[in-house]
């Protein structure tokens, strides 16, 4: 971990045709952490054990959640606690441990804008940190500067300067064999005058999702770290 670099909680949210509403149109991401809070919030911080109370107070959150996505939310959840025990069973091995960090990461630090540099990462949650060498982190840089300039982060999308269509990259995912997916939103905005004369922008979303990047396939890949060359090569399972 650099000096720079944080951890965060692992605090999903569902993006399906069920979600709520926004009144432009878009989707309103549902927490998966948001909706246990609200039913612990209840039970834990109202004291509410009337089961015809809580009856209706999950009735409320279905008014506004559709219930095939609360039962996301149900399989969403026991999906990251699995998923934080695979990416920590090669740090940490003591079972009571490796529980006390997935609490923590999947609840306890109670916002998924917590962030957890690399001190508190080894001194609190006990996890192996490495610092990088000077080369490593130019070489980090390089990789930031190079993402920096496919998502455009010091240029912000504002849809008021957007006009007709746009495609806009959200996030990157790429690997020696697999190579470049990337999350993106595509969309029309819409321009338009209501009646009493004030502009109207619309946006819509037409589509949400991942999609690879072809431009980077290639069946094989060799890379020497000063010592030894390793050789990556695409296998015929491979799926785009």
């Amino acid at each position: 971990m650099t000096k720079q670099a944080t951890l965060g909680p692992i605090d999903p949210s569902l993006h399906t045709a069920l979600n709520p509403r926004l009144p432009d149109g878009g989707i309103f991401p549902v927490s998966v952490e948001a909706v246990k809070g609200y039913l612990e919030f209840a039970k834990n911080e109202l004291k509410i054990e009337d089961e015809a109370a809580l009856g209706d107070i999950f009735q409320k959150l279905s008014d506004f959640v559709h219930p095939l996505v609360l039962g996301e939310v149900y399989r969403s959840k026991a999906q990251i606690q699995m998923m934080a025990e695979k990416l920590l069973q090669n740090q940490v091995t003591e079972p009571e441990k490796v529980k006390k960090i997935i609490e923590f990461l999947c609840s306890e630090s109670g916002s998924h804008d917590y962030t957890i540099n690399r001190r508190e990462a080894k001194n609190e949650l006990g996890l192996k940190i490495v610092k990088p060498t000077s080369t490593q982190y130019t070489l980090i840089k390089k990789v930031y500067d190079d993402i920096n300039d496919e998502l455009l982060f010091s240029k912000p999308f504002l849809i008021t300067e957007v006009n007709g269509a746009y495609a806009v990259r959200r996030c990157i995912l790429e690997s020696v064999v697999g190579g470049a997916d990337y999350f993106a939103t595509e969309g029309v905005v819409v321009r338009g005058k209501l009646p009493d004369g004030q502009m109207a922008i619309q946006n819509r979303v037409n589509y949400e999702g991942w999609r690879h990047d072809h431009t980077f396939d290639i069946n094989e890949v060799s890379i020497s770290n000063g010592e030894e060359e390793v050789v990556y090569e695409r296998s015929s399972e491979y799926q785009t």
